[in-house]
């Protein structure tokens, strides 16, 4: 629902600030910043709905060409390297926030800098949360496909 709102509003924006260039030679001298802003945001959640979702971008050859059983291992170890990677993100995400509430910086409709780059540090943790979630279900699925083969109804 967020994201189809920052949509419209995107698009509503957008569409007023070109009749209003072409029509009357102005514009909104806060729409383009604020524009940038909403694309960020809704690119930032896109992704966080793409990662619960399980539809986020992935190269995975190793897993492709490799053989059935190995795969969940394979899926697990991905889901362990995107989490660091996430997290390490999300941490650098919170100094970048906190040096723009420290210095500041450009502030837009009276609102800091700050505020408008939350998104960044929310967003990779919640991408995070996704991830150590789908390595504790990798891991139950692992766990169950063990205990499977141990009683010899996997086979």
């Amino acid at each position: 629902g967020l994201l189809c709102l920052l949509l419209v509003a995107m698009i509503v924006l957008a569409c007023l600030q070109i009749d209003l260039r072409t029509f009357f030679s102005s514009g909104l001298f806060w729409a383009d910043p604020l524009l940038r802003y909403l694309v960020l945001w809704c690119g930032m959640l896109g992704a966080v709905v793409a990662t619960r979702e399980k539809k986020h971008i992935s190269i995975d050859v190793v897993g492709y060409l490799a053989p059935e059983r190995v795969k969940p291992w394979i899926g697990l170890a991905i889901d362990l390297f995107a989490s660091f990677v996430t997290a390490v993100l999300t941490r650098a995400a919170v100094t970048f926030v906190r040096n723009e509430a420290l210095f500041g910086g450009f502030s837009l409709l009276a609102v800091p800098s700050w505020i408008w780059n939350l998104i960044f540090p929310v967003a990779f943790a919640l991408i995070t949360i996704h991830f150590l979630l789908a390595i504790a279900a990798d891991v139950r699925s692992l766990s169950c496909r063990a205990a499977e083969n141990q009683t010899g109804t996997g086979r």
